[in-house]
């Protein structure tokens, strides 16, 4: 049984520094990582990569050949990947005795709740290899700071979420740079949390842009709160205790830690109920880590007028 996480996310949100910073971590702690790329966009990699795309196809030659833009190419080459399977099979099995995979995927969001090909590409993956994944999807921190976006955000996780069908984590990266664009509307675990969102709509209805689809926005909405499916993590890549939490999550979610014990169920159980003072590093630890309160961010607007 192998183990190991398909990164995801929107273009920007971080994943191959993400993979780059995970396999260091993994390392430290002992574990042999494999780094494999399937972006066949990213051209300039960070870390060593065991196993590359580039050598079966490259996004360049099929926008020559085929005349296709970065969008069209990079579907077309997930679809040629799903064809040619096994050769990311008979690459991946000499790793598979002792190394945690990290897939690298690439940043089209469309790939992951509307085409087929790179589900099926995992799917095959899980069943011929018998792997345990879990989805690591990558959400950038600072969308929080515009409602628009962050609803955006949450639409996207979940159909994400519900297309994958794998154990899900969502995550804020860059939590470091969250009020970068501008400060939060509310506390930090109204984000993570997702929260009542029906306090989102007077802050929509300040923007213009918003206010016009207002109604739309509220069904969007309902539909989130409805599944309730969707919260968030969050994640500072450059952070050893941020970094481990995450660990911890994911380990949980694929099983890795279940891995090498042979106990009773209630041993089990044990193990899989998180901390009591989980909640209290999840966000308020965070939020006083890298957000400033208002009284202090109320003084240094004060002293800017």
């Amino acid at each position: 049984m192998v183990f190991g996480q398909v990164v995801i996310g929107p273009p920007g949100s971080g994943k191959t520094t993400y993979c780059n910073g995970m396999s260091q971590f993994l390392s430290l702690i002992g574990r042999k990582v494999a780094v494999i790329n399937l972006d066949p966009a990213n051209d300039a990699l960070p870390y060593e990569c065991a196993i590359n795309i580039e050598d079966l196809i490259k996004l360049s030659d099929v926008m020559a050949e085929h005349s296709l833009g970065p969008n069209g190419g990079l579907v077309y080459c997930m679809d040629y990947l799903e064809k040619n399977i096994d050769w990311l099979e008979s690459k991946l099995k000499p790793l598979l005795k002792d190394h945690y995979l990290l897939f690298d995927f690439p940043g089209q969001v469309e790939l992951f709740f509307l085409h087929q090909n790179a589900k099926r590409v995992v799917m095959k993956l899980v069943k011929n290899l018998n792997l345990r994944l879990t989805a690591v999807h990558l959400v950038d921190a600072h969308l929080c700071s515009d409602p628009g976006k962050y609803v955006s955000a949450l639409l996207l996780s979940l159909s994400t979420m519900l297309h994958l069908e794998l154990p899900h984590i969502n995550v804020l990266s860059k939590i470091d740079l969250i009020e970068s664009y501008g400060k939060l509307a509310f506390n930090l675990d109204f984000y993570t949390d997702v929260q009542d969102l029906s306090y989102l709509q007077y802050h929509l209805d300040q923007d213009p842009r918003s206010a016009k689809y207002r109604k739309l926005t509220k069904e969007l909405c309902e539909v989130i709160e409805d599944y309730s499916l969707v919260n968030f993590t969050t994640l500072d890549i450059q952070d050893k205790e941020s970094v481990g939490n995450l660990v911890k999550l994911i380990d949980k979610s694929n099983g890795y830690i279940f891995a090498s014990i042979d106990a009773s169920a209630v041993e089990f159980s044990k193990i899989a109920v998180g901390p009591v003072d989980w909640d209290y590093y999840r966000v308020a630890a965070v939020q006083e880590k890298y957000m400033k309160d208002n009284e202090v961010f109320d003084n240094d607007n004060s002293e800017d007028k």
